[in-house]
Order: C-alpha cells, then structure tokens, then sequence
C-alpha cells in the first residue's frame, strides 16, 4: 500500500531563481558581512522608484479633493446619500474597469504621443507584468509550441513568465548601440519556424532598456517595424520608462505604438509615472490577428476574453485613483503627463548626473578597461570590464559587498538560455548600475549616492588591480 501522500505534480518543474531575487535572498548575509567589516553598505542594485518620488501624502491628498469634486458633480444635496462614482469603486466592474479613467487616461496619453486612441482599446492590468503574463497566457492557450523573440539581455520578469510555458522557447537577438541588430532579428524569427514554433510576437524595452541601459534610435525602431512587417509578427513594447526620459523633447524617440498601433501591443504602467503599489497598468492595441479558420479578430477582444477569465473584476477604486493623477488642480483634464513627469525626472536627472559624473571622474582615465552605457531613459547604466580576467559572477558580486559594500546586480541572468549558448560569456564582464533607489532623500540622497559611486569606483580600481 501506498503511504506517500506528498503532492505529486510531474507536469512542473522548478525554475531558475533569477539573478535579483537571487540578490535580494543573499543580501542581509552579505550585509552583516560588511557591516562587521566596518563598511556602510552602499545602493547601485535596486530598481525601485525612489522613496523621494513615491512619498503619498501629497497624492492622497489630491485623490481625496478630486473624489469631493466627483461628489458634487453628482449635485447630492444629501450628505448621506452615496455617490455614484463611489458606490461603483466599491462594487464589482466588469473587466474593462470603469469608463471614465479609461476615457481620461486615452485622451492625454494619446495626446501625448499623437495618437487618437480608443478607450474601448484599453485594458487594465495588474501593471506591466499582468500586461505580460496577459499576452503570453493568449498564444499559449491553443498548446501549440510556441516562441518568443526578445532582445539579449532582456527583462527578467518577461524571462521568468515565459519560462513558465512548457511548449515555449526563447529566441534571442543581440543589443548594438541602437537596439536589436537587425539581421540577427529577421534570423532569430526565421530560426523558430524552421525549428516548428509559432513565432507571435517581439517583446522588448525600447525606452531605458532594463537592463541593457539605453534607448532605441528612431531609425533602428523604423527597421525593427518593418521586419515584424515583413516576417509578420507583432512587438510586444514595455513602456515603464517613457517618461523617466533625459531627452531634450524635440529628440525623445515615437513608441512603438504611436508609430504603428496596428502592430504593436503596448504595455503602460502607472508604477514609474504615478506610484508602484496600486499596481495600475494598461494594455492597448489595434492589431487584428488571424485566428482558427482563416478568421480575422480584433486582439483586443481576445484579449480582453483571456483578461476576464484571469482578473474577471478590475479593482474600481486603484483606477478612480489613478484617474486623479490626470486632472489638475482645477480639476480640469490635463493634457499632458511630462509636468508630473518632472517633479519626478528633477530626481531621477541629478541621480543620473551624479552616477555618470562619479564613473567618469573615478574611472574616466581608463578607458582601456571600462566602459559604461548612458541611459537617455530609464534607471540603469551597464558596466562593462574590457578586461578578459574579470568574470561578474556571484561571487564577484558578492566580494564587492562583502569588501566594499557596494551593491550591483550582475548581467549575465539577463541572457536567455539560446544567448549563453551562442556566447557562454555573455554578461560575464558587465554589471547592472541602478541610480534610482537611495534609502534616504534630499540631499542625503545626493550625499548617500555620491558616495556609493564613489565607493564603487574604488571597488573597481581594487579588484582588477587599476589603483
């Protein structure tokens, strides 16, 4: 008889832990090394929103005046009778959520980018990785093998939701300085079919890649649209980033999605621009797609069908809120969000300031050996060794805490699997800078970050023997 009453699930299998939350784990060990080492423990690995940008209080704040304006709106004489706008927040919505913050956010989005956009189109998501997860869940549905393209490196949240699907497999393309080098592009998705995979879409970050630490040109972004064209595919465009943006406005590159929204799927999240933890997102498109039987469908109704058997009931209160971000003080519609935008990029602009200032006057003079990416969007720089000894694995990360209390992320987890084949060493000799997240704000923060490139710089002339 049988006494083995253990679960058994032979249809899973673990996944690969990815390099950050690898970090994350490792981290409090890593810090009490330090600590007892006398060393201050010193911020370039974390992603997050700085503290300094994500204070409530003055949203809050907002939120609550924009609702008493909705109030009386409603013209409620009454000071018990309920709200409209209220008893919906509180109540069940189907999955598109409720109309007016769609409406709202179409109208200065797409003013934004020139784009007419339908709010009809517009999909809520639990951020950009419900967006994600959304559009992977849709193609992997029929059970058919399934592959997708995505840049070398790439997002390890994308890498992790795609490794989930058991008929799925990754095909990369490698970075150049302008993004996806497109010959190895057209490839990778010529590759797929010859291997029997049915090839969707491109999933990318064009605007502050995470993690490669630049931003498309508006020609290669040209090119990469015509190839999906051509071979028929659709771009899958992550947009955390759009408007943690360094560029002068007349030089800020189109989305994808304002250059074709026929072929693109565009993922916004409300995590950079407004706060991360209402885990507000967007998912648009006006792509129309072949389905069983020669069919034609919009994928937005697939979409939304595939959306409403995961998240049947959007959360109506998280999208009134953010649908305050969008009017003004007079709570009027604004037509642009680049002036909340700002108050966030006067942070973010002199962090990125004080990372590139502190590389190039620690590290300037050797340039034989490092080289470093400057973000025109976004929150990372990649560091790369030019030396060939220097190998950023775990245990390089770990020495640069353990000695010098500098944390960093290393890139080679960034790589899909088809990459390290192709290249065993690739991310080997780079690291993953982050000069977005500080512990403290004002001019601690610039204090604490001015010191951790500073250390940083340190720790990179010590360990590769450049002192």
């Amino acid at each position: 008889m049988n006494t083995d009453h253990a679960l058994h699930a032979p249809a899973l299998a673990q996944q690969p832990v990815s390099v950050t939350r690898k970090m994350a784990a490792s981290l409090p060990e890593l810090r009490a090394v330090a600590e007892a080492n006398g060393l201050t423990i010193h911020h370039l690995g974390a992603g997050y929103p700085n503290p300094e940008v994500t204070d409530p209080r003055g949203f809050i704040a907002h939120e609550q005046a924009y609702f008493d304006h909705l109030r009386r709106l409603e013209g409620l004489n009454d000071p018990a009778a309920l709200p409209e706008f209220l008893r919906e927040s509180y109540a069940y919505t189907d999955t598109l959520g409720p109309v007016g913050p769609r409406e709202s956010f179409a109208a200065v989005y797409g003013n934004d980018w020139g784009l007419d956009m339908d709010p009809a189109r517009l999909i809520p998501t639990v951020g950009a990785t419900g967006g994600i997860s959304l559009v992977c869940s849709l193609f992997e549905r029929p059970g058919k093998p399934v592959a997708y393209i995505t840049d070398a490196p790439t997002y390890a949240g994308f890498l992790a939701r795609a490794g989930l699907c058991r008929h799925g497999r990754i095909y990369s393309v490698d970075l150049d300085a302008e993004g996806p080098e497109p010959t190895g592009f057209r490839n990778a998705i010529r590759r797929a079919r010859a291997d029997g995979f049915f090839v969707p879409f491109y999933y990318t970050v064009p605007d502050g890649h995470n993690p490669a630490g630049f931003s498309f040109s508006a020609e290669r972004r040209r090119t990469v649209l015509e190839i999906a064209a051509e071979e028929g595919i659709l771009i899958v465009e992550d947009a955390p980033y759009v408007y943690i943006s360094y560029s002068d406005a007349a030089e800020r590159p189109q989305p994808f999605f304002a250059m074709d929204p026929t072929r693109t799927v565009h993922l916004f999240t409300g995590s950079k621009i407004g706060l991360p933890g209402p885990r507000i997102g967007f998912i648009y498109t006006e792509a129309v797609v072949e389905i069983e039987g020669g069919e034609r469908a919009s994928l937005t109704d697939l979409l939304l069908t595939e959306a409403s058997a995961d998240i049947l009931f959007q959360n109506p209160l998280a999208l009134r809120s953010f649908e305050s971000l969008l009017v003004d003080e007079s709570f009027e519609r604004r037509e642009s969000l680049w002036p909340v935008a700002e108050g966030k990029l006067a942070v973010y602009r002199e962090n990125r300031a004080i990372l590139l200032d502190g590389l190039a006057a620690k590290l300037g003079d050797h340039a034989d050996r490092f080289r470093w990416t400057v973000p025109e969007a976004g929150f990372f720089s990649v560091f790369t060794f030019l030396d060939q000894d220097i190998v950023t694995d775990d245990d390089f990360v770990a020495r640069l805490v353990a000695e010098h209390g500098v944390v960093v992320i290393p890139m080679y987890d960034f790589y899909p699997r088809d990459a390290r084949e192709r290249n065993p060493k690739a991310g080997y000799d780079q690291l993953r800078l982050s000069f977005c997240f500080t512990e403290r704000v004002g001019r601690d923060r610039v204090a604490d970050l001015t010191a951790a490139v500073a250390a940083f710089g340190d720790a990179v002339l010590a360990v590769t023997g450049a002192a």
